[in-house]
């Protein structure tokens, strides 16, 4: 399971790019989608890694930034009730254990939104221009992606 959080804007972009970051469901800075390990994901990752931070999620991360972040239809929190309501998961642990597995889908749970709108992180980016080999914020994160995502809950 990839994160992907948008970090620049798309401003004077090439098109295939906006396009890209559109099927992704990336529409704002600071937006965050939890996707599977496809080849197909994979490929419109790459296209748009100057432009988002991503890397492999634990299910720890998920469960932190579905209970802060997550929301369902009506602009409504996400509980752990709700969870056991309408589906066949104990609580939100329980499905972002699931979620990280692949076993499960962000669509599964009927009327959670796909997008996560996070706060910009704790003590603000490095730097939106460059990667984060190279001390930025931009590309490939790894497992260091938890530690961003828990900057942005």
């Amino acid at each position: 399971m990839y994160a992907i959080v948008q970090v620049r804007g798309v401003v004077n972009t090439r098109r295939d790019i906006k396009d890209t970051l559109r099927m992704l469901r990336l529409h704002h800075i600071n937006h965050c989608v939890l996707v599977p390990d496809t080849p197909e994901y994979l490929g419109m990752i790459r296209k748009v890694k100057d432009f988002v931070a991503y890397g492999e999620v634990d299910a720890q991360t998920i469960d932190t930034i579905l209970r802060t972040r997550g929301r369902v239809i009506g602009d409504h929190p996400l509980t752990d009730e709700y969870v056991k309501a309408n589906s066949s998961f104990g609580g939100i642990m329980e499905f972002s254990q699931a979620l990280a597995a692949g076993d499960v889908r962000l669509a599964d749970m009927p009327g959670l939104k796909p997008v996560l709108r996070l706060h910009p992180p704790r003590k603000g980016y490095k730097t939106i221009k460059r990667t984060y080999l190279q001390g930025g914020a931009l590309g490939y994160y790894g497992k260091e992606i938890n530690a961003l995502l828990y900057k942005m809950r």
